[in-house]
């Protein structure tokens, strides 16, 4: 599905008119992202499950098995998934609306097929009364122009995430999609322990929670609408919350703090009819990190740095980039 020259690189993307095809294409990405968890080994902050943007859709990156390597891709342009193995074989499944019981079989058989059999936790992640995977005959949506729409929501949001990224010296997540909760997100670190985390993830075993939020953390992310938000949103909060976080000022006008959620939310509809789309979001982003940071007392003058640009080195021993 090519995009015209005169449509917005920022796609519509009201929630309302795709939320069947997001819960199925949420459920699915679960299906994808667990057997990379099943064969992965763990890295900190569950870096080792997420799915990453891509120029078709989403990956996983390889995926070791055995002396071999596979990858598997949402390509939302021509709505296929694609399986593909170190050694030249590949095998398809057809993004096209069918239930998630049946993408799950098509999936397994497709990898057995490749001598990849591989066996999964078959029950959702942070879904409350979640059905499991070969049981789900409920969610069969797949309308495509809305997958490749969120897909190129992603792309957008994924270019600006990667240029506020680079600000910053201290610990630092890739750019990531986490298919649990369904959103691309950033994480910032102080560098300071946390409390241990006390609250409760459906699907999710405590220690991995735990272990996620070990430390302190600024994270921003995207999600296209569902978890608490009406409608395709950005958010960003601190673990632990500090104190005076929720009543600091932040850009640009009509981003708001949501109680129920615990955290600054900025609507996709407003950054993608702004005048420059990428600046505004970045000025949430780095507005409500900025926020969290001082009212955390962050060490900033050590962690931060100027914005990369292209080409051109960071000069060494030089990491503060705070602006007077």
């Amino acid at each position: 599905m090519a995009t015209s020259a005169s449509e917005s690189p920022w796609p519509a993307l009201r929630y309302a008119a795709w939320q069947d095809t997001a819960a199925t294409l949420h459920l699915w990405t679960q299906i994808v992202g667990k057997i990379r968890l099943s064969q992965t080994p763990w890295l900190n902050h569950s870096w080792h499950v997420p799915l990453y943007v891509s120029a078709r859709g989403l990956r996983t990156s390889l995926i070791p098995f055995g002396p071999s390597s596979f990858e598997i891709e949402f390509d939302f342009s021509a709505h296929q998934l694609e399986i593909s193995v170190t050694g030249g074989e590949r095998r398809q499944v057809a993004l096209r609306p069918r239930t998630v019981a049946d993408f799950h079989a098509k999936l397994l058989a497709a990898l057995a097929e490749l001598g990849i059999p591989v066996t999964i936790n078959d029950y959702p992640c942070e879904i409350p009364g979640a059905i499991r995977f070969p049981l789900d005959q409920v969610h069969a949506a797949y309308d495509a122009a809305y997958a490749n729409r969120f897909w190129r929501a992603l792309v957008q949001s994924e270019q600006v995430f990667q240029a506020f990224r680079t600000g910053f010296v201290g610990k630092c997540s890739p750019v990531h999609f986490f298919w649990g909760s369904f959103d691309l997100a950033v994480t910032r670190f102080s560098g300071r322990a946390a409390p241990p985390y006390t609250g409760t993830t459906p699907g999710v075993a405590v220690e991995v929670m735990r272990e996620a939020y070990s430390h302190e953390v600024s994270s921003a992310g995207f999600w296209p609408g569902g978890n608490g938000a009406d409608d395709a949103s950005y958010y960003s909060y601190a673990y632990p919350t500090p104190d005076g976080f929720r009543e600091s000022p932040v850009q640009p006008a009509g981003a708001y703090f949501g109680e129920e959620l615990g955290m600054f939310l900025l609507p996709y509809e407003m950054v993608r009819t702004s005048d420059d789309a990428g600046r505004t979001l970045l000025a949430f982003l780095q507005s409500s990190y900025e926020a969290a940071a001082d009212c955390a007392r962050w060490d900033r003058a050590t962690l931060e740095c100027p914005q990369g640009v292209p080409g051109v080195p960071r000069a060494a021993g030089v990491p503060d980039g705070r602006r007077s």
